[in-house]
Order: structure tokens, then C-alpha cells, then sequence
């Protein structure tokens, strides 16, 4: 994956208006869904080429402090090579003086040559480096678009359900409402309720009919029939006490 791939990767998904797709959708719990994966697999390519291009920035990074160091090292061999060549110059040792100035020359020819190449790499390293914050602030928002989506994706399921639980419970309601006509303990009170009104008219015909109101009579003959026993024994029991006082004066 090149850098202007990656470039257009992350801002393309770190612009993308999560809102705006989710009200474009057929069906936003499987957008949301494929988005979730996309996001990520997308994010795991640009981390494994971000991490590719900060590898290769360390490497720039490591070259450079090796040349640096490089040039600090061969500019002291450069002065210890001239500092021994005049101790052989002030003792008259002209030929060993030179060859101590020949290396000294040789070691600030090898500290340039190094001085150069750290000069070479840092403006590579100044591009390197702004581009391997690009890439990490662009991978943070990456993730953050992907928490952002995953929270939009758990509350529209979370929402989901709880409007078919609402559901579920409006129509557990409504076959439970005794007050609807057309519920079936509405119909079975019905049901009860003319039973009830056949018994009772039953009962009613059965009152009214010829062999219980001649029962009623004979019921009422034979009450009147108890009554004149019951006064004839009070009359009887009257008279024989009206001959014992009688009887009782004669004597």
C-alpha cells in the first residue's frame, strides 16, 4: 500500500458522515454491521503500513546518529592525527610529521563524507516524520469513527429490541382485554350469561305451568286444612275446660 493510498484511505473513513448513511439505508443494522468489518480491516491494513513506514523512518532516524557519530569520531582521530604531527614537527621529525598530517587530512575527508550524508538524510527524515503523524492522527481518528460506529450499531440494536418487546407486549395486552368484544372471555361471559338466561326462563316456565299451580293449591288446602285442626283443638280444649268449672260450683 503506497503513502497516497493511505492518505486517501483514512480520510475518505474519517470523513465518511456516519448519520447520513444510516438514514440511507434499507436496512441500517446490516450497514452498520458490514461497516464495522470494513472499518476494521481497513484500519489493520493502514496500522500494518503505518508501522512499515515508522520501521523505515527509525532506520533513517539510526542512519543519521550513525553518521553524526561517525563524523564526531573521525573529526577527533582528524585533531589527535594533527596534535601528533606537530609534536613531530617541533622535534624536527619532518616526515613523521607529514604522515601524521596525511591521516589527519584522511580522517576530515571521512568526517565530511559522513557530515554530508547525516545532511542528506535529515530533510528525508523532517518528510518521514510528518508523514508518520499524519498517518497516526489519521489511524486515531480511524478509531474513533470505529467506536463511534460500533456504539451506533449497539444502540440500534438495543433499540430494536426493545421496540419488539413493546410490541410483543401491546399484542400480549390486546388478546388479554376483557373489555374487547372480541376476545375470547368476552365471548365465553356471553356464553354464561345466556346459559343463565335459559335457566332462569326454564325456572320461570316451570313456575307458571298447571301441575305447579295445582300443587300450590293443594299446598294451600292443605295448610287451611292444619289451620281448622289447630282451631278445632284450641275450641275443644276451651269447652272442657268451661264444664270443669261447672262441675266444680256444683259441688
Amino acid at each position: 500500500m503506497t503513502k497516497q493510498s493511505i492518505f486517501g484511505r483514512i480520510a475518505q473513513l474519517a470523513k465518511a458522515n456516519i448519520n447520513a448513511m444510516i438514514d440511507s439505508a434499507e436496512d441500517p443494522q446490516k450497514m452498520l454491521d458490514q461497516m464495522v468489518r470494513d472499518y476494521t480491516e481497513n484500519i489493520r491494513e493502514a496500522e500494518s503500513a503505518v508501522a512499515q513506514t515508522i520501521g523505515n523512518l527509525r532506520l533513517l532516524e539510526k542512519d543519521h546518529a550513525e553518521d553524526v557519530q561517525e563524523a564526531q569520531q573521525w573529526g577527533g582521530k582528524a585533531l589527535a592525527a594533527s596534535n601528533k604531527a606537530e609534536e613531530f614537527r617541533r622535534a624536527g621529525k619532518e616526515v613523521e610529521a607529514g604522515k601524521f598530517d596525511d591521516l589527519a587530512k584522511v580522517a576530515l575527508q571521512r568526517q565530511i563524507q559522513s557530515e554530508n550524508e547525516a545532511r542528506a538524510a535529515e530533510p528525508q527524515i523532517a518528510s518521514q516524520t510528518e508523514v508518520v503523524d499524519k498517518l497516526k492522527t489519521g489511524l486515531n481518528s480511524m478509531r474513533g469513527k470505529l467506536q463511534e460506529l460500533s456504539a451506533k450499531r449497539d444502540e440500534l440494536a438495543a433499540r430494536q429490541k426493545t421496540v419488539q418487546a413493546q410490541s410483543q407486549v401491546q399484542d400480549a395486552l390486546k388478546s388479554f382485554d376483557v373489555m374487547d368484544p372480541t376476545s375470547e372471555v368476552s365471548r365465553f361471559e356471553e356464553k354464561v350469561r345466556r346459559e343463565e338466561a335459559r335457566v332462569a326462563g326454564q325456572q320461570e316456565l316451570a313456575d307458571s305451568s298447571l301441575d305447579r299451580q295445582f300443587e300450590a293449591l293443594e299446598n294451600m288446602g292443605q295448610q287451611t286444612e292444619i289451620e281448622a285442626r289447630l282451631a278445632a283443638l284450641k275450641a275443644g280444649s276451651g269447652a272442657k275446660d268451661g264444664e270443669n268449672i261447672v262441675s266444680a260450683e256444683e259441688v
